[in-house]
């Protein structure tokens, strides 16, 4: 059996490749396909890195095999920069998964479809607590984006198509590296570059409440997506993953707490309007039950996303 992951080249794909090496998923390859040639996650012939641009005419039909069993669906542009990039946002976000649905379709149908989704497609005014079915209501093209592979997903599956799941992944929370163009990139840069003796800049309030998971909880999450049987997930297969919620005063004052006072003091305060509109109109409270109950996990303390962040990345 073949597994493919979109976006290979990207932090989530090269984690979730590294673990899906040490997992029990048995399978034969490991394809990982980006705009970019992804780095190798590790010395197994079973892997296989391709560089390609899945927006071009024909590439996502050219990946699909008959032996592919599990498609990993992570690549995209990422929140602001869709925003930024209109054209672009649509091309990759809504289109490139239209065409990997369709490709699996008449590949074969019932190739596991496991979609990244994301809690931007929320928005607006949103009840106290969110749930998989509340409505969504994006507040950005991103947002919006996500919503409609959703739902692609979910019809593509009611069908027989695919076996899909989609996934709403909360913000992940440190990622390693340079900030990148997602909006909530400063729930990572806040943490991170402290800790690396850089300056953070901070463009919400304090007050401001975010839902996080860390990367190693993000990934065991993702495994168990796609090894969950169908009928697990009923009629409708979108499911919140588990977070928890921490207001940006609460990160720093866990940030001082693992680490010291000078770090923390590392942490500027300049406010983006556009940035804190896009970030505040995601939900901060969010129903998980029904996540627990299919057995997905959470984290339990935002100290130990610090923790897991600084035993993994070194000085």
């Amino acid at each position: 059996m073949q597994l493919i992951i979109t976006g290979g080249a990207g932090f989530l794909g090269q984690r979730l490749a590294k673990a899906i090496l040490t997992s029990s998923l048995a399978f034969d390859e490991l394809l990982l396909v980006d705009v970019v040639m992804p780095p190798n996650p590790g010395p197994d012939d079973r892997v296989r890195c391709q560089q390609t641009d899945l927006s071009e005419e024909g590439a996502a039909q050219a990946i699909i095999t008959a032996q592919t069993g599990i498609v990993f669906h992570l690549a995209a542009v990422v929140s602001s920069h869709a925003e930024k990039e209109f054209d672009l946002g649509w091309k990759v976000n809504l289109d490139v998964s239209r065409h990997l649905l369709e490709a699996c379709r008449h590949q074969h149908p019932g190739i596991r479809f496991v979609f990244a989704s994301s809690f931007a497609v929320y928005g607006g005014k949103l009840p106290a607590v969110v749930t998989d079915t509340t409505a969504v209501t994006p507040h950005s093209s991103y947002g919006a984006q996500k919503a409609m592979v959703e739902l692609l997903v979910n019809d593509y599956s009611r069908k027989g198509l695919v076996d899909g799941r989609v996934l709403r992944l909360p913000t992940i929370c440190v990622r390693p590296g340079r900030p990148n163009q997602a909006a909530s990139s400063f729930v990572s840069s806040i943490i991170r570059e402290p800790i690396n003796g850089e300056t953070a800049i901070c463009p919400v309030s304090p007050e401001l409440k975010v839902l996080v998971s860390s990367p190693d909880t993000i990934i065991q999450n993702l495994i168990k997506g796609a090894t969950l049987e169908a009928a697990a997930f009923g009629e409708w297969r979108t499911v919140n993953l588990p977070g928890i919620e921490v207001t940006v005063q609460e990160m720093l004052d866990s940030l001082e707490r693992v680490t010291d006072r000078r770090t923390r003091e590392r942490v500027e305060f300049r406010p983006d309007p556009a940035i804190n509109t896009l970030v505040s109109s995601w939900p901060g409270a969010v129903d998980t039950t029904r996540a627990l109950h299919l057995g997905f996990t959470v984290d339990t303390h935002f100290d130990q996303f610090i923790t897991q962040f600084i035993a993994q990345n070194p000085a």
